[in-house]
């Protein structure tokens, strides 16, 4: 099964890189940074492809890792170049987070031009694609989710068939919206104790022992106590996908106010030059000291 790669960013390359140390032949990759599809590329030994019709021309199945819903339809829809062009065959399985209605769209396209797709939506970090314990929600047609498995599998740890197409999205973004809020959360509870003059490490162990205990204390307290906002998970991206949530959420007419609150910590973060940051930096807000914000000391 030859398999090939659109975005090729921190999460992309590693599943690349995965599924090259597994013996699958990744015929190319492909990304709007043509340095880093280029570098990876000589890495595995794939092609740095040009054109998107290439990436599709090249492979039996397709890996699409991108940023948001206009880069999803960007690559599937633009005039002249896009990957559907000659898809016949083809089965995509599209791994970004995206409003559930993007996931149908181009499924629908993609039946018109002959080719299946699958929404494989990813609850992990990047240090689990490359290990191959991503955790995966699936959306879609039960034949497409079947011909993935074999690849899914070399993926992932859990590999979970949720339903029709766009399902798995929406459990993506709660389970996004339902991190971020834990994470504003936290941020809010470390910087409480550190304006009261509380041991923080005493405190995140208390946390862990109690009703304050959540697997992003786990993965983010020492990094907010210690300012180490290395990127995983970008706050641009928690916005983004409380930003999803929030819009499903409207649409059926319920009011989120914990989730708008921790979008809007989100949006101010981006505002002020943090966006890259990882959604830990969401402590930078919350600190006291720390509300005067400088690329020398975060």
């Amino acid at each position: 099964m030859k398999v090939s790669f659109v975005g090729v960013g921190r999460m992309g390359a590693n599943m690349a890189r995965r599924l090259h140390d597994r013996g699958f032949q990744v015929t190319a990759v492909y990304d709007l940074n043509r340095a880093v599809a280029t570098s990876l590329a000589q890495e595995i030994g794939a092609a740095a492809s040009q054109d998107l019709s290439e990436v599709t021309a090249s492979a039996d199945v397709i890996i699409t890792v991108v940023s948001d819903d206009r880069a999803m339809r960007e690559i599937f829809a633009r005039d002249g170049d896009n990957l559907l062009v000659n898809a016949q065959g083809r089965l995509f399985i599209n791994c970004a987070t995206l409003s559930p209605g993007v996931h149908e769209e181009v499924q629908k396209l993609a039946n018109k031009a002959g080719a299946e797709t699958l929404e494989v939506c990813m609850a992990s970090s990047i240090t689990q694609a490359r290990e191959g314990s991503l955790y995966l929600m699936c959306g879609g047609k039960k034949g497409a989710f079947r011909k993935a498995e074999p690849v899914l599998r070399e993926l992932g740890s859990t590999v979970r068939f949720v339903g029709k197409t766009g399902e798995a999205a929406k459990v993506k973004a709660l389970v996004n919206m339902v991190m971020n809020i834990n994470t504003a959360g936290l941020a809010e509870g470390l910087g409480l104790g550190a304006a009261l003059g509380l041991d923080l490490t005493m405190l995140r162990e208390v946390f862990s022992q109690t009703g304050a205990a959540s697997r992003v204390l786990q993965t983010d307290g020492e990094d907010m106590q210690n300012r180490e906002h290395s990127c995983f998970f970008s706050a641009a991206h928690a916005a983004k996908d409380s930003g999803i949530a929030l819009d499903l959420a409207r649409s059926l007419g319920l009011e989120l106010p914990l989730a708008r609150a921790t979008r809007e910590q989100y949006d101010r973060m981006i505002a002020e030059g943090l966006g890259e940051l990882d959604k830990s930096g969401v402590a930078e807000l919350t600190f006291k000291d720390r509300h005067k914000h400088s690329g020398d000391h975060v």
